[in-house]
């Protein structure tokens, strides 16, 4: 099987992901600033755990290629992205020394340690899938933002994030790591016993995709 097979057998949460209503009002430029600084400091310490967990990739790796295929995901998220949020959050007076004290929400803490469970428990495979909703799907947002012609650029605060997951560098390195999943899929059928393991794992990390959405649009009503 493919990551395709695995979006396909999760349709409905898939979509409730990637079309939430989160990134419409991101796109459209009408997301409240309290909801997306409060996303953006929870995505920064989720940010941190998911390079633990692209590190942990590179010790499940029983080979050479694989511990080489995880290492440019680790530099670009402790510095492509996370300067990003880093830099976005300094023009609202907000210093990666206040980001490192925020307290984790429950749901960032939920994610993040599942992924984190998922390949400590299993093998790098599982661990890829319960990467790949991040990974794959923060591309598949990206793009359909940067094309679709209803996307707010000029005169919208979020342009910066639209453009970062629209843009070319992060669309490769999406495409290099759907690239590599799929030859760890290769050999599964997706009925399976295995298989369906792994639509497990890559269910629950969607789902925990559309719940972080929801708790940043949450805080609009919590900071009211």
């Amino acid at each position: 099987m493919q990551f395709q097979d695995l979006i396909a057998a999760c349709e409905t949460e898939w979509l409730a992901y990637t079309e939430h209503e989160f990134v419409q009002q991101l796109a459209a430029g009408t997301l409240n600033q309290d909801c997306f600084l409060h996303y953006l400091k929870q995505d920064f310490l989720f940010l941190k755990q998911y390079a633990r967990a692209y590190a942990l990739a590179i010790y499940k790796a029983q080979t050479l290629e694989g511990m080489r295929q995880a290492l440019p995901h680790v530099q670009a998220l402790l510095t492509h992205e996370m300067g990003h949020h880093i830099a976005y959050c300094q023009q609202w007076g907000i210093s990666e020394q206040s980001m490192e004290a925020e307290t984790e929400d429950f749901g960032t803490v939920a994610y993040t340690r599942y992924v984190l469970d998922a390949g400590m428990s299993g093998d790098l495979v599982d661990l890829y899938a319960a990467l790949a909703p991040c990974s794959i799907g923060y591309a598949v947002i990206g793009k359909q933002l940067i094309t679709a012609p209803d996307t707010v650029i000029d005169g919208n605060p979020f342009a910066s994030w639209v453009q970062l997951y629209g843009g070319d560098e992060f669309q490769r390195g999406a495409a290099d790591s759907a690239e590599y999943f799929n030859q760890l899929l290769k050999d599964i059928e997706i009925n399976s016993p295995r298989g369906q393991r792994l639509v497990d794992v890559f269910r629950t990390a969607t789902r925990m995709e559309v719940a972080f959405w929801q708790q940043g649009l949450n805080a609009s009503t919590e900071n009211a």
